[in-house]
């Protein structure tokens, strides 16, 4: 488990350009058409919500790409908690250039900071017990880069990054290979024992079976908190153990009791309630 950080990947700016190409097509006919070309002019971001921000990179990176030599003065870096009517940023530059970036700059940001802070509210829920949250790959086809990065700056973690960085063993690879133990086996020969391995399981008999495959991390799925108590109880730190499925913030703090090492939750990703945030004109 790691926590991503965003770098100047290629992939970030082919996200930025589809972005822009699909709001702006052949140009933005009204703004083009009242704005002169040459005008200037100043505006800032607010927040309209409590919240935790991220995709300040992302945001400026969009105007980078329109041009307009836009001047971006940063007052909340990303992971900054925020009340509602603080000063995010401030921008000056080409007046074309500022209305014409607003809707794409804010989708990425408004979103990311969603996710941020959902994964804040998350992670403060179980602060004290040693839990570490995770997200999944539950995310916006594309835009997997950005969401892992916005749940890290909420203060999670990410779990893998995609099918290829670790491998997790659920039920329809054990019903082919035949067991949990073939299962593991078999990915064990197959990547030469070069990638973590882990194996969802939802009784304390398949704990058991995998318990002795020596993974390095069991998933509880669904279980209830006194299951994974005993579930815990069982692996008693023979490897990482990680509870899902349908987290709510209550839920999240019954588990966080049961000694569980990782708590992970589809929600803060595929179901993004975006912080409102507004650029306003000066």
């Amino acid at each position: 488990m790691t926590k991503y950080r965003l770098t100047d990947s290629p992939q970030i700016d082919k996200i930025i350009d589809l972005a822009l190409e699909e709001d702006i097509g052949s140009g933005d006919i009204t703004t083009d058409s009242i704005i002169p070309a040459e005008a200037e002019k100043k505006a800032y971001l607010a927040a309209k919500a409590d919240g935790i921000i991220a995709g300040i990179d992302i945001f400026k990176k969009v105007f980078d790409r329109l041009g307009g030599e836009i001047v971006i003065e940063i007052l909340k870096e990303d992971g900054s908690p925020v009340k509602k009517g603080d000063r995010i940023l401030n921008m000056t530059g080409n007046y074309r250039a500022l209305l014409t970036g607003e809707r794409t700059a804010l989708n990425f940001l408004q979103r990311m900071s969603g996710i941020a802070t959902a994964a804040s509210e998350f992670v403060e829920a179980v602060r004290g017990t040693g839990v570490i949250i995770l997200d999944t790959r539950k995310t916006v086809p594309g835009h997997r880069l950005l969401d892992k990065y916005a749940v890290a700056a909420g203060g999670g973690d990410n779990h893998r990054i995609g099918l290829f960085d670790m491998a997790m063993i659920k039920d329809n690879h054990i019903k082919v290979a035949g067991s949990i133990t073939e299962a593991v086996k078999m990915v064990r020969e197959k990547s030469g024992g070069k990638v973590k391995i882990e194996v969802e399981t939802t009784t304390l008999e398949e704990v058991k079976e995998a318990l002795a495959a020596e993974p390095d991390v069991i998933m509880l799925d669904n279980m209830d908190a006194n299951m994974m108590r005993e579930a815990v109880k069982l692996i008693d730190g023979r490897c990482k153990t990680e509870a899902s499925g349908n987290m709510t913030i209550e839920k999240l703090k019954e588990t966080a009791k049961t000694g569980i090492d990782y708590i992970s939750s589809g929600a803060l990703t595929h179901s993004v309630k975006a912080l409102d945030i507004s650029m306003r004109f000066i």
